[in-house]
């Protein structure tokens, strides 16, 4: 018995020897204040900082709005430099024809019912009675054909001659002899033709000539018939000699 109580009072000693289990602490908590010190354990709550993650929170993309009114233009900058000269481009394709209303035309045709006698040296030919005179290509009052085309022309002249007097004529190009008509005196008359072509630039004039020397030089008509005619007309304008 008295073996029974020496162990149980051995055990309750060693019961009281063992120190109460110490709550687990980390390195950086606050000490608790000790025990019997009067001062009040202080609570620790850690600072919470809320963090949103923004790209979880981002919707649809909306609608286009609408445009705005356009600002007001900037001043204008300064020319930039010539940039490099670019590569040739392939060639186009042939145009339409053109009109056929464009093609150009010039010609004349005038008669004299009267004879004539030079009494000065030089003296122009004149002309009372038009076949044709396009355009008015040919003035009549200076018996003159005016070049309002540049081109290559062909003139005529025919003249009847006259009993015993010399018929002595030049087909001028402004005032250059470009062509001779000519009959020595004779018992008879007869007909004297002259044709050629002349290459004209604007306003050039080409017109008949008597060409008095010695002798007395004369050609003849009549109201009845026209036997003095002076013709011309455009064979091809310079623009299409190309």
């Amino acid at each position: 018995m008295s073996g029974i109580l020496l162990l149980l009072l051995s055990l309750s000693c060693l019961v009281a020897t063992v120190p109460p289990p110490v709550p687990c602490r980390h390195c950086c908590d606050h000490l608790e204040p000790a025990e019997g010190s009067g001062a009040q354990p202080s609570s620790y709550a850690p600072e919470v900082r809320t963090y949103i993650n923004m790209t979880i929170l981002k919707g649809d993309k909306g609608d286009r709005g609408e445009r705005g009114t356009p600002g007001k233009a900037g001043l204008e900058g300064p020319p930039g430099s010539i940039g490099p000269s670019g590569s040739k481009g392939s060639k186009g394709q042939a145009g339409l024809p053109g009109d056929p209303c464009k093609v150009q035309y010039s010609a004349f045709s005038v008669g004299r019912r009267k004879s004539l006698h030079s009494l000065d040296s030089y003296q122009a030919l004149v002309f009372d009675t038009v076949f044709v005179n396009l355009d008015d290509h040919f003035n009549m009052f200076k018996g003159t054909f005016v070049c309002h085309i540049p081109g290559i022309y062909f003139f005529n002249v025919n003249i009847h001659t006259w009993n015993f007097k010399e018929t002595y004529l030049h087909i001028m190009q402004n005032d250059t002899e470009r062509a001779i008509v000519y009959a020595q005196p004779s018992d008879r008359s007869i007909m004297q033709s002259q044709s050629l072509m002349l290459e004209l630039e604007l306003n050039d004039e080409v017109w008949v000539r008597l060409y008095k020397r010695e002798r007395e030089n004369a050609i003849y008509s009549d109201d009845v018939d026209i036997y003095i005619t002076f013709s011309g007309y455009l064979i091809k304008p310079s623009e299409e000699k190309e």
